[in-house]
């Protein structure tokens, strides 16, 4: 194994404060000849992911003695003079395996996003083509962020927008109209199977947000039985205490059963994912929930010296550096999850891990398949999150994959979960989420009372078609990242 003067000086922490190998390792043998200066970025972004890949060993360029040799390495940094093209040249097979790894040249967006802020109006959207021309852009309303812009105003879920500022939403134009501060969305209806413009519109403007993924909280009584419903929309950490609270509120209300809607939730926090797991059951506190399998140099250090970092235990407290509490767990034997294709990472996480010892049954349709999890590293001198750069040059952090998490006997499904009942989620046939006759909530409530669902959609609906490249203009969906203090000293 390749030996490095160092990793890290005091503690490197992975997750959204992870930091990455210091870029001036090297310095000690490089001659004076040898400019580095034009390619900083190149070099922070080459010895983060020869440290940390997950897919190291399949990209020659990111082998170990790529730097043995200033001019050779220098070439190699050099070839490309855009930062984003660089790291791109060192992705493993972008389009099948790695879909995830990403870089941004300012770490604010990424932190805040982690965090649960974004810039938003509050309509949670998508976008399918109009036709089968594939240039007319039609988009739906998803649901409504709580005590946003868009909560105050007619927008509602299952809306559907086919203009912003009067011009018709098309592939060329949707990323620059839907990426304005203020806008005025124009909604259309479904006439004879055609989008058709209502005359109806609304002013939206954006602002800072601060999104609790805790939706909706609420209980069924149904024939005699107490059912749960929690849609939980983001592992975000900042919540895990209002996630905790929901998981009080449930208990205090008698729930013996539980539907956890994940239908739109991409993921976040492996602790929080544990922490919810535990609320979820509690009868298996300091057993196995997930393991972690890192690429071959970091895996083989760790089995030799900490195999315990290598597990996710189910736990009973929450202890996350802002909030310290008991876990209010429910002890259920069964879970009913309803997942979408935008269920990923960290809420495939909670049906696998789970899967070994309880029953989870799945309502909906396939999940995305998400894996694996990232961390994020700065381009910082010592590069943990106390010594960030002030400077713009050196904002620059990357969110690499580095691990694959698998359940407690050794499984995940790379190509997501198949639901065990599927349910689609027609989009012009959406009703009001947490109604108990919303077609995929109906199903689960119906597979616990026994009584089948009442039929509420009468015909095939309509299944969007995604617009090619359109992943809600944010790097930050489908994020599982890991969030944990390990001392220096790492590879020796």
């Amino acid at each position: 194994m390749k030996k490095l003067s160092y990793l890290i000086a005091a503690f490197l922490i992975i997750g959204i404060t992870v930091v990455s190998c210091n870029k001036d390792d090297n310095d000690d043998k490089r001659g004076d000849d040898v400019d580095f200066s034009e390619v900083e970025v190149q070099n922070f972004i080459w010895k983060g992911l020869n440290t940390y890949y997950l897919w190291k060993d399949n990209v020659p360029n990111l082998n170990n003695s790529k730097d043995n040799n200033d001019a050779s390495y220098l070439n190699l940094l050099s070839s490309k003079t855009n930062p984003d093209d660089f790291f791109e040249s060192l992705i493993y097979d972008r389009n099948n395996v790695d879909k995830w790894s990403w870089i941004v040249d300012d770490y604010v967006a990424l932190e805040n996003s982690f965090a649960g802020i974004s810039t938003s109006n509050g309509v949670d959207y998508r976008l399918t083509y109009e036709s089968s021309n594939n240039v007319d852009v039609i988009g739906y309303v998803r649901f409504i962020e709580n005590n946003s812009d868009a909560s105050n105003k007619d927008v509602k879920r299952g809306y559907f927008f086919d203009a912003i500022d009067g011009q018709q939403l098309t592939v060329s134009n949707y990323r620059s109209l839907l990426a304005q501060e203020t806008y005025t969305m124009s909604f259309a209806d479904i006439v004879n199977g055609d989008f058709v413009s209502n005359g109806k519109s609304v002013e939206l403007t954006k602002s800072e947000y601060h999104e609790n993924p805790v939706y909706i909280t609420k209980t069924f009584d149904i024939d005699s039985k107490k059912i749960g419903y929690l849609m939980y929309n983001s592992f975000t950490s900042n919540y895990d205490k209002e996630l905790n609270a929901a998981f009080a509120q449930l208990k205090s209300e008698g729930v013996t059963d539980l539907v956890l809607d994940l239908r739109y939730n991409g993921g976040g926090s492996v602790t929080t994912a544990t922490y919810l797991a535990g609320m979820i059951t509690g009868q298996f506190n300091g057993e196995l929930f997930t393991k972690e399998k890192w690429n071959n140099e970091l895996q083989d250090w760790f089995e030799k010296n900490h195999p315990d970092w290598l597990v996710n235990n189910f736990v009973n407290e929450i202890n996350n550096g802002t909030t310290k509490e008991p876990i209010n767990s429910l002890n259920l034997t069964r879970l009913y999850v309803i997942t979408t294709s935008s269920s990923a990472s960290a809420s495939e996480l909670i049906i696998n891990g789970l899967r070994p010892y309880i029953d989870v049954v799945t309502i909906g349709t396939k999940t995305a398949g998400k894996y694996t999890a990232s961390i994020t590293l700065y381009d910082t001198e010592t590069f943990n999150s106390p010594d960030k750069p002030t400077d713009a040059f050196s904002l620059w952090a990357m969110q690499p994959i580095v691990l694959q998490e698998t359940n407690k006997i050794g499984e995940n499904d790379k190509d997501g979960f198949d639901p065990n009942y599927e349910v689609i989620e027609y989009i012009d046939e959406m009703k009001p989420l947490g109604d108990q006759n919303e077609p995929l909530l109906a199903q689960a409530l119906a597979l616990i009372t026994g009584v089948s669902a009442k039929k509420t959609i009468s015909k095939d609906g309509i299944r969007p078609i995604e617009v090619r490249g359109f992943k809600e203009e944010s790097l930050f969906q489908n994020q599982m990242y890991i969030d944990k203090k390990l001392p220096s000293g790492l590879r020796n």
